[in-house]
């Protein structure tokens, strides 16, 4: 069997890496979570009401593009309408339940475009299937189909090249007829090089679906090895997950996870070459909380620092490590590059809880003869042995500086000869 090559656009996707999703609408005003108008049964003409209040003040388009910039990740995925069916952006007569018909009076998805441009960031749209608002949804399931083809045929014409198409609601009827070629059809006549993606949910994870989609998805679930070979195409990955436990915006959610997990799990991500979707919630006003911005930052110094590059362009290389089956390695440009997990720092006994967990990492399938090995982050020469067979690398893996951790910190190998790649 053999196993296909991504396609121009799905290759273009998987060096983005790294990602920012927006999860904002009016529910926001109410710091309650995205689907608080189901979940908490308010009634319709009450959650109405709310478009009173969505002056989205503070939503600064081009300023939250500038901070997924300088966040290191490389495209934004914004909820043009999630599920209780408000949308950013104009619905041009469909209905007056959107963006420009609020307090606001602002067509927020034509700004978002605009400004991701400016900063050289792909935008991509979010838009549901599921439909809580609409009333069709359950009682005329055909016409609710027209009326979902209509609001998306409206994206896909109205705002320039998009990155992508991102849908999610599909597991709620599991068993209907979405006529999803009507639906991917209309999106490649407008958008050929937009990559269509269509969340299977955190139950079937990692699940392939329809042949015109470009990605598998794992919600809130890290990605394992994606076994190609055989397939009928090349499909990407991407993880998306929260920052703390809803999408949506929560005042009071302070489960957050650490930065040291943010950066475990995008390493994660890209060693079995899935790109990582991190939701920030902005508030009733359209500003993403400090919090949210200080791991962000966090994220970007780390990237900057560590591994650079590498963590868009490089690819998963077949080496495995004995000694921590975290550490993994990512190829570019004929070098390999290994992260390594779990060290510890230099010092005394009493300063020093982890120094134990240096040393040596033996390393397989190593694919020729290493020439040098150095850590990315100072630039620090490393000691290693190499077996006669080449295949096998043992690497001395001295300690972090006195006052450093870097949680996953990256060495650089010159070979003589490109590695292999999984695919």
């Amino acid at each position: 069997m053999t196993t296909p090559t991504p396609s121009s656009h799905v290759a273009a996707f998987e060096r983005l890496g790294f990602g920012m999703f927006i999860h904002w609408g009016i529910y926001a005003s109410l710091g309650m979570g995205e689907k608080t108008l189901h979940f908490n049964k308010i009634p319709r003409a009450e959650y109405r009401e709310l478009m009173k209040r969505f002056t989205a003040s503070r939503f600064d388009t081009r300023e939250i593009a500038r901070l997924a910039k300088d966040s290191g990740m490389r495209y934004i995925t914004l909820t043009a309408r999630h599920h209780d069916g408000f949308s950013l952006f104009d619905t041009r007569g469909l209905n007056d339940y959107d963006a420009p018909h609020s307090a606001c009076r602002r067509d927020l998805v034509g700004e978002f475009v605009e400004a991701c441009r400016a900063e050289g960031i792909a935008p991509f749209l979010y838009h549901t299937t599921l439909d809580w608002w609409q009333d069709s949804f359950e009682s005329d399931f055909p016409a609710y189909l027209d009326y979902l083809h209509e609001s998306v045929e409206l994206l896909c014409r109205n705002y320039g090249k998009l990155g992508g198409l991102w849908f999610d609601g599909n597991w709620s009827k599991r068993g209907a007829d979405w006529q999803e070629d009507r639906l991917y059809g209309m999106i490649r006549r407008y958008q050929p090089e937009a990559m269509i993606i269509n969340n299977t949910g955190i139950g079937r994870r990692g699940e392939a679906g329809h042949p015109e989609l470009d990605s598998l998805t794992f919600e809130n679930g890290r990605p394992g090895r994606i076994d190609r070979e055989g397939a009928p195409k090349y499909l990407a990955a991407e993880m998306c997950q929260t920052m703390n436990t809803r999408w949506g915006f929560g005042s009071l959610d302070f489960s957050y996870k650490s930065p040291a997990e943010i950066i475990e799990t995008l390493c994660v991500c890209r060693r079995y070459g899935a790109n990582y979707l991190l939701n920030v919630s902005p508030d009733g006003e359209g500003e993403i909380p400090l919090i949210q911005r200080a791991i962000l930052g966090n994220t970007a110094a780390w990237i900057a620092h560590c591994p650079g590059e590498v963590i868009y362009t490089g690819r998963p290389a077949e080496i495995e490590c004995d000694d921590c089956s975290k550490d993994f390695a990512l190829s570019d440009s004929g070098e390999l590059y290994l992260f390594i997990h779990d060290l510890g720092a230099g010092g005394d006994r009493h300063i020093v809880i982890d120094g134990a967990k240096c040393g040596i990492r033996r390393f397989t399938g190593i694919p020729g003869r290493v020439l040098s090995a150095r850590w990315t982050d100072n630039g620090e020469e490393l000691s290693f042995t190499q077996s006669r067979s080449e295949d096998a690398l043992e690497l001395y893996c001295t300690p972090y500086p006195y006052a450093q951790n870097h949680v996953v910190r990256v060495c650089r190998l010159t070979v003589e000869q490109h590695p292999i790649y999984i695919h």
